[in-house]
């Protein structure tokens, strides 16, 4: 009987953004099989219903477990913010962790007291945002900005048009003495070395994944699940969209070739259901 300590962990997103959070959780955790779910059909998240991305984020996460994820990992800012708390309700013995702005350390970081947040209107207009904004912001002056197109670019890997469009976003931030930017969306760490261009030394950005990445050996640890050998280091990489547009990705996201698998949208009933267009895994 196979150890539960070799069971994959479960990655997903509305795209590419959450391959920054595999690739750091991989870097951490050498060991373990990953299974990343891209649901390219229906990116962005950002400007859908709260419903939809529960209704999504709902289907992956039963679609993962088939393939006996031991935890499960929200890489998107927009469905964490719309649907962690369903998820962890609906399948309260499944260990999720989720991504939120990182609105606390930027507090902590900041010396003008100014901060600049980019992430999308979805995760601006949830309840978990507000939260964390009265929690840890009442001391400081944060700038938002949803970073409209952002997402797309990246997503069709325009790298060369990200700088006009973050330069008209950051600009006024910059105006305004902000010294420290969260990036509140798991695309935009792949921009990293253009904003670092754009904002300077003098201005610390902040990227989620490293601790994201942390919280999910802490949680193995806890649970005694963590791979017990090399030899369960697989990465399955899954898209609900074009399989071979997205493997064109791979290379310049990942630093590597790698193949990609296809899911299909299934209409039920009561809903959806995420299903390989052929058994692959």
């Amino acid at each position: 009987m196979k150890s539960a300590n070799s069971f994959p962990i479960g990655v997903f997103d509305s795209g590419v953004g959450g391959l920054s959070i595999l690739r750091q959780i991989h870097s951490q955790l050498p060991n373990e099989r990953l299974v990343y779910v891209a649901d390219q059909a229906h990116v962005p998240y950002g400007s859908r219903s709260l419903f939809e991305v529960q209704e999504y984020s709902e289907a992956i996460s039963h679609f993962l477990l088939a393939q006996e994820a031991k935890l499960i990992v929200v890489a998107c800012n927009t469905a964490s913010a719309a649907a962690l708390s369903f998820l962890r309700q609906r399948f309260p013995q499944v260990p999720f962790v989720g991504m939120e702005p990182a609105v606390k350390p930027a507090a902590k970081c900041t010396q003008t007291g100014k901060v600049g947040v980019l992430a999308t209107e979805g995760t601006f207009a949830s309840e978990r945002y507000a939260d964390l904004m009265a929690r840890f912001a009442q001391d400081v002056v944060v700038f938002e900005d949803p970073c409209l197109g952002l997402v797309d670019l990246i997503e069709h890997g325009k790298f060369d048009e990200t700088e006009l469009l973050l330069r008209k976003i950051v600009s006024p931030m910059l105006v305004a003495d902000v010294d420290t930017v969260v990036l509140g969306c798991t695309h935009y760490p792949f921009v990293i070395p253009v904003l670092e261009k754009i904002v300077g030394s003098a201005v610390s950005i902040i990227d989620p994944a490293p601790a994201v990445a942390r919280q999910v050996k802490r949680i193995l640890t806890q649970k005694d699940l963590l791979a017990e050998s090399s030899n369960d280091a697989i990465l399955d990489l899954v898209t609900t969209g074009k399989a071979e547009i997205f493997q064109q990705q791979i290379p310049q996201l990942l630093g590597y070739e790698h193949e990609v698998k296809t899911a299909v949208w299934r209409k039920k009933s009561n809903g959806v259901a995420l299903q390989f267009s052929q058994v692959l895994l």
